[in-house]
């Protein structure tokens, strides 16, 4: 049994793609090693070669659990497994996206191991060899940090796009192929998959979206920020008090307990700017705010800033967009 002070991140896929979040989680991992060997634990069939697209975020190393059983593995399979490698490796910190999936394959592994385990977070980082995990509460209205001083490794899963993946040719990966015993549960058997499609799923993978908040809500501002959004090939998101209205539901939420936005456009019409809200926007690329209090903290989040009445604003757009 080893003991090292390495950051492995979990790499879930589906079929020969990779689940954006864990190559996130690779990058931010890479951001916060501060010396740390940053490793990519992938399980995997034979078929497939997804190592090659793993090794242009960068990872030190790559360690594969290679089997064909993972082709239709349960989530205790897929944790029985992960058990094995990482109890004979103790990494120092072990991350997960909070996925359907990694929701469901962290807790069993963190019970195995006897560890930790902070789900849904919005940020980590190192302080004085403990990994920080921020973790929203009481509603999403407060952000507590929590730590797990005592047991390793420190688990976390992450809230999808919370951090930007980002290519990198700095460093040459290391592939290693794991030793462990695959252990079919025979209590258990997946018979059939299907994907599971929802708006909120959508919205944090649009190129373009508008966004209304309680400034811009009316009958003829959600016409046309939804036929502007049609135009632009976008969709229509909004800010957290809009759910409880007729026309929205939870799934167009953006911000804590919503979407988390890696869009190339972001307009942003009548929302304050409160931090339940910006936190799911950080990875937009291009932010527009219009707002008709010149003070609203969402200007500070913004490449671009209207002070004006949303209604003209969406009017003369719309005008300009063939």
């Amino acid at each position: 049994m080893m003991d090292n002070n390495e950051i492995w991140v979990y790499i879930e896929t589906s079929g020969s793609r990779i689940e954006p979040t864990s190559l996130q989680l690779i990058t931010k991992a890479k951001q916060i090693a501060d010396g740390r060997k940053v490793v990519a634990v992938v399980p995997e069939t034979t078929a497939m070669t997804i190592e090659t697209t793993l090794k242009q975020y960068g990872p030190d190393r790559i360690e594969t659990l290679v089997a064909d059983q993972f082709a239709t593995a349960t989530d205790e399979e897929i944790a029985d497994a992960l058990f094995q490698v990482i109890n004979h490796n103790q990494p120092d910190s072990l991350l997960f996206p909070a996925t359907i999936l990694g929701r469901s394959v962290a807790p069993r592994l963190q019970a195995k191991l006897q560890t930790g385990l902070t789900g849904d977070c919005l940020d980590i980082f190192y302080k004085d060899g403990q990994l920080v995990q921020v973790k929203p509460t009481y509603g999403d209205n407060v952000m507590c940090d929590i730590v797990c001083p005592d047991e390793r490794p420190q688990m976390v899963t992450v809230r999808p796009n919370t951090f930007r993946a980002e290519k990198t040719n700095d460093t040459v990966s290391e592939i290693t192929k794991a030793v462990f015993d695959f252990h079919k549960q025979a209590d258990s058997q997946v018979i059939a998959t299907e994907p599971i499609i929802n708006s909120s799923s959508k919205l944090d993978d649009a190129k373009v979206v508008i966004a209304l908040g309680r400034g811009a809500y009316n009958e003829k501002n959600i016409e046309l920020a939804k036929d502007l959004a049609a135009k632009l090939g976008g969709m229509v998101g909004v800010s957290r008090p809009l759910t409880d209205e007729p026309e929205f539901t939870h799934d167009d939420q953006i911000g804590i307990g919503g979407a988390k936005l890696s869009a190339d456009l972001l307009i942003n019409l009548g929302i304050s700017g409160a931090v339940q809200y910006t936190v799911g926007i950080k990875n937009a690329k291009k932010i527009v705010s219009v707002n008709i209090d010149k003070d609203a903290p969402i200007f500070e989040e913004s490449d671009f800033a209207y002070v004006g009445d949303v209604t003209d604003f969406l009017t003369a757009f719309a005008k300009q967009v063939r």
